[in-house]
């Protein structure tokens, strides 16, 4: 008889002990693969200049449907113009709207409001009013840069003028500064 090259086995069956190491050894691969996984795969290769993607920016508040505090009587509410930046450096935008009467004839006043919206709200609200419609102010040039509002605002300088032709032409500039908005003439107006 020729003798084996492979020595004989100790054993030829498994024991219940053994399948069940066997299975605790395969439970506890499966488990640590399901902690330790690989970054995202992305398009780009990662290497020199590249830096991981920022998270997307906030949406500047929408005006719409906004209640504003101006009284139109049976006319509607008209958001004129609006711009949107970052006025108090929170990263979040805020949304400036000139709002008015929609009159239809004549030049009625406007309103100049900062909206803002928390994160998770559905809808904007009023947080400042730069310009109050009472005072009888219309907005003709308006912005926001820098953190900044810039207006040109046109007024009347007295009662008897009719609210068609405002005959003061004013420039204006808020910024925020220690919790509010503070209203400045710009230096490019002073030199008018």
């Amino acid at each position: 008889m020729q003798q084996s090259v492979v020595p004989e086995l100790a054993h030829t069956q498994a024991s219940p002990i053994q399948w069940v190491a066997t299975a605790t050894a395969i439970a506890g691969v499966v488990a640590l693969s399901s902690v330790l996984q690989p970054d995202p795969a992305t398009a780009a290769q990662p290497g020199a200049g590249t830096k991981p993607a920022a998270a997307a920016p906030a949406a500047a508040p929408d005006p719409t449907g906004v209640d504003f505090p101006i009284t139109c009587g049976p006319a509607a509410v008209l958001v004129a113009k609006k711009a949107s930046g970052d006025l108090d450096g929170d990263g979040r935008p805020e949304t400036v709207a000139v709002v008015r009467c929609d009159a239809g004839s004549g030049t009625p006043p406007s309103g100049v409001y900062v909206l803002t919206q928390a994160e998770g709200t559905k809808k904007p609200r009023v947080v400042a009013t730069l310009v109050d419609p009472k005072d009888r102010l219309s907005v003709m040039d308006f912005a926001v840069r820098d953190g900044a509002v810039t207006a040109t605002l046109l007024g009347y300088s007295s009662p008897d003028v009719p609210s068609c032709c405002p005959d003061i032409k004013d420039s204006a500039k808020w910024q925020w500064k220690n919790g509010a908005f503070l209203r400045s003439t710009p230096p490019e107006a002073r030199s008018q």
